[in-house]
């Protein structure tokens, strides 16, 4: 089931396009403006929209705008009565997926929206069994989400990938998933870490060597690369390889071939290849540090993780999935958080990210003598005092809207709890909410 937003200031468009998307299976959620589309986009991200273009505020091509610089690879269906030649033109020109006057035949429009989901890498009857590739992933991040949309689409080409993120933020495990959402999937999936190898010994780890070819080579080695034939090699790390051996790399981009070492023969070779870092490539090419035609042969398509402290609303339920997983392999009864211990969780500056979190379940759950985690227990984990939510006024002089997202999406759109974070009663924070258009219903957990 897809899940589709459809903007129109006209309620009886809304409630047509709604039957008629519903009747296809569809889940579809209808708004009467622009800015309330906004709104529901920040509770949680749909895999398609449909917009009116004459509307008052902001219209449809302005909705456009919002949504393309948030969230690139969303594809936009643009509805009018209105319509002309040069508005289509302007339309799709700019990246709208479909430009469709009123009054639209129902059957072209499902047309447009079935073609628009599956160009999108979201099959309309999606079901349980398509997300395996994403499976190592718990999240309720609009980001998040939209970095593995990106990660589906591109998974169906064999283009190389730059993976950018700060340490610890799961640049692995993404390319793990591209790797298993592409037609590689059942062939092997090989990560090297370039900065955890010798320079002296990473030619021969990626290339191979001849018997002889130095002191120990005592056999034949293929290779990783070789070893990867026919699917992925993850190159973690990848600003930390020498200049030597980033030549050495380009030609095995550039020729699909590879030649061990101490040998006169070069071997065809057909891997993909995902990158990643936490450097920023950019300084170190200035610095030449780094090769710009490598750089360009690497990154054909960037995608960013975020840190987990931008991502507070996945805290929960990755500590709660980590949990279980881990008090399983541990064969210990260990079943849930105290609150206390959820609150420090998510107050936690997480400068290590996802790998401190996986870190920090590990430590808990290997010295909690009962069901449940203390909050003293998580503390001693963090190894400090952590950093409380911002108080609302400090938040307004920010971006007091981002803190009214995040405080909802963290108590799941309960406005009782929402208004206690932020020290305001709730009239106050219901003025608030209303001020930027937000609604506490939209940010509630969806029930199977």
């Amino acid at each position: 089931m897809s899940a589709i937003l459809v903007v129109d200031d006209d309620p009886d468009i809304l409630k047509l396009i709604s039957m008629r998307l519903g009747a296809a299976g569809h889940s579809v959620h209808t708004v009467q403006s622009a800015e309330a589309a906004l709104a529901a986009m920040a509770a949680s991200r749909p895999q398609l929209v449909v917009t009116d273009l004459k509307m008052d505020g902001m219209n449809g091509l302005a909705l456009f705008e919002e949504i393309h610089r948030q969230a690139p690879t969303l594809p936009v269906i643009i509805l009018t009565a209105h319509g002309t030649i040069p508005d289509a033109v302007t339309a799709t020109r700019r990246g709208v997926f479909a430009f469709l006057p009123k009054p639209f035949d129902g059957k072209q429009l499902l047309e447009q929206v079935e073609q628009a989901l599956r160009l999108s890498g979201t099959p309309a009857a999606a079901n349980a069994a398509d997300a395996g590739w994403r499976s190592e992933f718990t999240t309720q991040n609009p980001r998040m989400e939209d970095i593995l949309r990106q990660a589906q689409l591109v998974a169906q080409s064999d283009v190389s990938v730059l993976i950018r993120g700060p340490s610890g933020s799961g640049k692995e495990m993404l390319a793990r998933a591209v790797h298993r959402a592409g037609r590689r999937a059942e062939r092997p999936f090989i990560a090297v870490n370039c900065a955890a190898i010798p320079e002296n010994l990473l030619e021969s780890e990626l290339f191979g060597h001849r018997k002889g070819s130095f002191s120990g080579a005592t056999y034949d080695h293929k290779g990783l690369f070789l070893a990867a034939d026919g699917g992925t090699i993850f190159l973690d790390e990848i600003g930390d390889m020498p200049l030597a051996l980033q030549a050495k790399l380009l030609r095995v981009l550039q020729d699909h071939e590879v030649r061990p070492v101490g040998s006169t023969h070069t071997i065809p070779v057909d891997v993909r290849i995902i990158s990643a870092t936490h450097r920023d490539i950019e300084s170190l090419m200035q610095s030449a540090q780094f090769r710009e035609d490598l750089y360009y042969r690497l990154n054909v398509v960037s995608l960013s993780l975020p840190p987990l402290a931008e991502r507070r609303e996945d805290i929960v339920p990755l500590a709660l999935r980590l949990l279980k997983s881990v008090a399983a392999r541990y064969a210990k009864d260990v079943q849930a958080f105290a609150p206390e211990a959820l609150e420090l969780l998510l107050a936690a500056p997480w400068p290590g990210n996802v790998r401190q979190l996986i870190n920090v379940i590990e430590q808990v759950v290997a010295l909690c003598g009962t069901g449940i985690v203390p909050a003293s227990l998580v503390r001693q984990a963090l190894q400090e005092e952590p950093s409380g939510l911002a108080s609302l006024e400090e938040a307004r002089r920010c971006f007091e809207r981002d803190y009214l997202v995040r405080i909802l999406r963290i108590t799941g759109g309960n406005v009782t709890q929402a208004a206690k974070i932020a020290q305001r009663n709730r009239t106050e924070f219901y003025k608030l909410l209303e001020r930027h258009k937000l609604e506490p219903k939209l940010f509630k957990p969806v029930r199977a």
